[in-house]
């Protein structure tokens, strides 16, 4: 089984991660964009949604275990490339030239959260897993690119709540600020992300315009940032 797997069903590919926790490293950040290339390659494909293979999680964000070792003996250069590495994944979800949904049926915690906010649209498993930006309690500004995603998704008051006391947010609560379009038993929550992907049969040309448009301000500060570090 691969980090990430992907089936086609009808118009949609369903991309699951399997990398347990789905936590950022090198190896689990190219193998995510590889598997984008894999499916934007399926010219029958024309919405995304996105799960989690653990029963808890749907993903961890950065992979600390893995890259506090790795700072310590590589230095500060390693955190610049893989900084560049992660942004570059952000910002090939969020010009994804078709409709992304993440499917979350589970906790999305720091970069996972973010990564939910590449996404076009968020569904969430009701019973079980919080949204949470916990970095005040790693001691971890979050820096222009992750608060550009969460400008994008969050009102002004409630990402300034989050970032600095790290409340978690139920999938009920991210239902009343529309965080996420619908709150769901876990038994439904696929059929209900896959169901509306389906309905949104759009071109991908014009998807990807509107996109590029859209996202115009975020896009400018990935791209600044990726200058920076690349």
């Amino acid at each position: 089984m691969g980090m990430y797997e992907y089936v086609v069903n009808d118009n949609v590919a369903v991309l699951t991660m399997n990398n347990g926790e789905n936590r950022f490293n090198f190896d689990s950040l190219k193998a995510f964009l590889t598997v984008l290339d894999e499916i934007e390659a399926e010219s029958k494909v024309n919405a995304l949604v996105t799960t989690s293979a653990h029963d808890k999680i749907w993903s961890n964000g950065i992979d600390l275990d893995w890259l506090l070792p790795a700072l310590q003996k590589e230095g500060v250069g390693l955190m610049d490339r893989f900084r560049c590495t992660m942004f570059t994944l952000f910002r090939r979800v969020l010009t994804f030239p078709m409709p992304t949904i993440a499917a979350l049926n589970g906790h999305a915690f720091a970069g996972g959260a973010f990564l939910s906010f590449a996404h076009d649209f968020r569904y969430m498993r009701s019973d079980r897993g919080w949204l949470c930006l916990p970095e005040v309690d790693l001691g971890i500004p979050l820096g222009q690119v992750f608060l550009a995603f969460s400008k994008r998704v969050l009102p002004m008051h409630l990402l300034e709540e989050m970032e600095y006391t790290g409340r978690r947010l139920t999938a009920a609560e991210c239902e009343s600020y529309h965080i996420i379009r619908k709150a769901c038993p876990l038994d439904q929550l696929m059929a209900e992300a896959i169901g509306f992907a389906k309905s949104l049969n759009k071109r991908r040309d014009i998807i990807l315009k509107m996109k590029l448009e859209t996202s115009l301000p975020i896009i400018k500060v990935i791209d600044e940032t990726i200058a920076t570090c690349s």
